[in-house]
């Protein structure tokens, strides 16, 4: 795992300075080692967190043999052994996946991307054919940004930071990245919160080629749901879940576990079990009656590993923010990024790797509000207009349930789902707050508004990419770590998208598969657990006065730089100790942390 960056300009030697101050914001995603190359037209950077191929052989930038090409790669390729007997006539210097790109490259040229596993966000420099070719994994696990300088360079990065340090970008404020950021609490992975510096978005190439360049999809998720028995799909499921796990447990040094005591990560402890024995598991808990700890220590004690337990320590909760903030680069609201931050600090001070079980509910219909869904899609008010009507003249006498109540006031599931439940402020609230934007991220494939599988889709193409991976890639690399999410094996990812809905969950079950599949290999307690989220209630944290006090200095004084983007006197209806409160503090404190052009 590493941070990568580059400048592609004439005279590229003239930017070692500006290359530098981006090599060096990113001393946090790789500590071990730094580096550059440079062509005529080409400056390439690299910061190393030694992993796989611990010698010199490994380090980066790396060039071919011919030294036509060179790369720099953010990530891992996955079962790049096997991939690596293919391509055996290339000559090898050492044992990295990264030089299997190269060796794939040298073959296929960018048709290469199609048969590349792993996560993963690199670039290519082809000097004879002065070409930069670029892609982002397929599920946006690794993170790539670049920008167009005003002298028309083309720079790249792992990190919003290292872009804004070479001193290239005079940064400017993304109104439809803002208005996202309120609506769903993080930034699309379509954009980044400036307008004039880009994300390269998952599952997506990019060409660079004579000051021009363009971007495109080379994967989308299959669209076909599968037929296939229970017992098939058990089968099936467990044998590739192990290949994945098997895959992802390849490093030259020890590799890790995260377990909260869940059924997901649960599940990948057991598996890596099979093949590591005495594994290391780190678990994160709050000291109240429902701490995860007990659940975890459950399976720690199954398997035998070496468990690290780390309890929540009473911390001065807005100097934890002050703290953490600066790695997200964009606004982010997802309350979990703070105990995520202190798991990953404590993991990567025993280890370099670890897995995650992080994806699963997206992939097996893990969310209550899937559930609610379904309940939504089997009401007999669903989509019914006669019924409708006779219930909203019924509510005016009596109060009528949730089901009944969301079905009249969405026209569909898949409405109730990003506007209800992955929403935080409405439009008409965007709009009294001075956002007139509303942008809606584009899909690889046309949804059906009443299919609970597209909806997974969805969640898998946004939320995961934009939310999840962002939240678990900057809290790790803060600390340099590497996470590894075994569910995102593509092929094992693949099968569990195209599973039947019935397989995942019903009105009154979820995760239907994981739980006939793993459940032999749980405790009895974790077979009967329900879903936990991380810690306490952000009502609580506002009870804290040190939180509150930071929220008054940036959210009651008009001269704060959030108000050069939202309007004052509309924010302060919406500071009630809530989740809108909490999503308008974190706005706040990441203006407070950048500058910032309106």
């Amino acid at each position: 795992m590493c941070g990568i960056a580059g400048i592609i300009a004439g005279n590229a030697r003239n930017y070692q300075e500006a290359l530098k101050k981006m090599t060096d914001s990113l001393a946090h995603r790789g500590p071990d080692a730094a580096h550059a190359e440079y062509y005529e037209n080409a400056a390439l950077g690299h910061r190393r967190l030694s992993i796989i191929d611990l010698s010199e052989n490994g380090k980066q930038p790396m060039f071919s043999g011919t030294r036509n090409e060179c790369i720099v790669l953010n990530g891992e390729i996955y079962g790049y052994q096997s991939i690596k007997a293919d391509y055996s006539d290339y000559p090898y210097q050492g044992s990295s996946d990264t030089e299997v790109i190269l060796a794939m490259y040298q073959r296929k040229q960018e048709k290469l991307i199609h048969d590349l596993p792993g996560m993963f966000a690199f670039a290519i420099w082809n000097d004879e054919k002065q070409e930069l070719f670029c892609a982002r994994d397929r599920f946006g696990e690794k993170p790539f940004f670049y920008a167009i300088g005003s002298n028309n360079e083309f720079i790249f990065a792992s990190e919003i930071k290292s872009i804004l340090a070479s001193g290239l970008i005079r940064p400017k404020v993304n109104q439809e990245a803002l208005s996202h950021y309120l609506q769903y609490g993080y930034v699309s992975t379509y954009h980044s919160i400036y307008e004039n510096i880009h994300t390269l978005p998952p599952a997506h190439q990019l060409i660079w080629k004579h000051g021009n360049f363009s971007v495109s999809r080379y994967y989308s998720l299959p669209q076909k749901d599968r037929v296939v028995s229970l017992s098939d799909a058990k089968e099936e499921f467990t044998y590739l879940l192990k290949k994945a796990v098997q895959k992802q447990i390849v490093a030259d040094v020890e590799v890790g576990s995260f377990l909260s005591g869940g059924l997901d990560s649960s599940s990948i402890v057991a598996l890596v079990a099979e093949f590591l024995p005495n594994q290391t598991t780190i678990s994160f808990g709050y000291d109240h009656k429902d701490s995860e700890l007990k659940y975890a220590k459950e399976i720690a004690d199954k398997y035998k590993t070496n468990h690290i337990e780390i309890n929540e320590q009473k911390k001065d909760l807005s100097a934890s923010l002050l703290q953490v903030t600066p790695f997200l680069d964009e606004p982010f609201a997802d309350r979990s990024f703070i105990p995520h931050y202190e798991i990953c600090k404590a993991a990567g001070e025993n280890l370099t790797v670890v897995l995650s079980g992080d994806a699963g509910d997206e992939l097996f219909g893990g969310y209550n509000f899937y559930q609610i869904e379904n309940q939504l899609r089997n009401h007999f008010s669903y989509k019914n207009i006669i019924a409708q009507f006779g219930m909203k003249l019924y509510q005016k006498m009596r109060e009528t349930s949730f089901i009944t109540q969301k079905n009249i006031q969405h026209k569909n599931i898949l409405d109730f789902h990003q506007n209800f439940v992955r929403n935080t402020f409405s439009k008409e609230e965007r709009s009294r707050l001075g956002i007139s934007e509303n942008y809606q991220q584009p899909y690889s494939f046309t949804p059906d508004p009443d299919s609970l599988n597209d909806i997974m889709r969805i969640d898998l193409e946004k939320f995961v990419p934009g939310n999840m991976m962002v939240k678990s890639d900057r809290m790790a690399m803060a600390n340099s770590l590497e996470v590894r999410t075994p569910f995102l094996d593509v092929d094992f990812a693949e099968f569990c998208i195209q599973l039947p809905e019935q397989l995942k969950l019903d009105n009154s079950h979820d995760k239907i598969i994981l739980r006939e599949s793993m459940q032999s290999y749980w405790t009895e307690t974790i077979r009967n657990r329900n879903k936990q989220g991380f810690g306490m209630s952000v009502e609580s944290w506002f009870e804290e006065e040190n939180l509150m006090n930071l929220s008054n200095d940036l959210l009651k004084d008009k001269n704060q730089k959030i108000f050069n983007y939202i309007d004052f006197s509309s924010a302060q209806k919406f500071l009630n100790k809530d989740h809108k409160h909490w999503n308008l503090l974190q706005l706040s404190l990441w203006a407070h942390n950048n500058q910032t052009v309106l």
